[in-house]
């Protein structure tokens, strides 16, 4: 198994707190099948089976969960995020109460299981624009109480986190312009280098283009960053010439593993993909108990 390196993992207290509440969901008043079935003296072993290729991601938040049920359940990974895994591979077992194993399976699996698909999803990117100089990076399009997560598992997938939240830094998008344009007289030049006044000198400030005319406004107003919205391969290469090194060129829009090759071709620095996170199908993965 090759992997994606070493990737700093979530705060283990921000990852409690997104446990805490999806096993508060789950067993609201305990779960009424394992408990009036299961005798509380049973001991067993629960394997977590890989049945496709993919990209691991979520063990430590699987491991978590156990915790947080029982911490007298004990939790191995075979493997690391990031690792590359293929069927009937065993990336991890808990040993213990299987009243405990059964009452956390579900919690475990639904969050590994999409940590491991926006990864996998991710890396299928990140290899299909390998040497070109682009980096795939995530947008905020994410699941609402999951979005520490979700942007982990992207790291995991060898992708690159865009703004968590809004507060990290200015982008300018279509319908801030409107807003500016309703609301006042003043230039987009000079609205933006106002906002560059008014924040520290470490947030960077994004402007969304959709047409090649907005490019000289953007950057006179002190962008760092153009964001290239819905265009064509042959319109992204004109940008990036009429850009010319000035400030990083970000392609956004509709990008699909079909058509990411080419937008890699254009020379832009960064492509963003809202589909790593907003749509992911989850990587197929089972927890099966040893019977024997």
């Amino acid at each position: 198994m090759s992997d994606f390196g070493a990737v700093l993992p979530p705060s283990p207290r921000d990852v409690r707190s997104i446990v805490r509440r999806a096993l508060e969901e789950d067993l609201p008043w305990g779960d009424l099948t394992t408990e009036t079935l299961v005798p509380v003296d049973i001991q067993t072993i629960g394997r977590f089976l890989i049945k496709e290729a993919g990209i691991i991601c979520g063990l430590d938040v699987a491991a978590l969960v156990f915790g947080e049920l029982d911490p007298s359940l004990q939790f191995e990974s075979a493997v690391r995020d990031g690792a590359r895994v293929a069927p009937g591979d065993v990336v991890a077992e808990v040993d213990g109460a299987a009243r405990s194993i059964l009452m956390g399976e579900r919690t475990a699996l639904n969050l590994m299981q999409r940590m491991s698909g926006i990864a996998t999803t991710t890396a299928r990117y990140v290899d299909a624009i390998k040497g070109s100089g682009a980096t795939i990076v995530d947008t905020r399009k994410t699941v609402p109480g999951l979005r520490l997560l979700d942007k982990y598992a992207v790291r995991c997938g060898g992708g690159s986190n865009h703004r968590f939240s809004l507060s990290d830094g200015v982008l300018v998008k279509d319908n801030h312009l409107a807003a500016i344009q309703k609301g006042s007289r003043d230039s987009l030049v000079a609205r933006l280098q106002a906002a560059r006044r008014s924040i520290p000198h470490t947030v960077k400030i994004e402007v969304e283009v959709d047409h090649l005319d907005q490019i000289e406004s953007a950057l006179a107003g002190g962008a760092d960053i153009i964001l290239l919205d819905n265009m064509a391969p042959v319109e992204l290469r004109q940008a990036v010439a009429l850009v010319a090194g000035r400030a990083l060129t970000e392609a956004s829009g509709g990008i699909t593993l079909d058509s990411v090759c080419a937008v890699a071709r254009s020379g832009v620095n960064l492509i963003s993909v809202g589909a790593l996170t907003h749509s992911v199908r989850a990587l197929d993965i089972s927890l099966d108990l040893v019977t024997a």
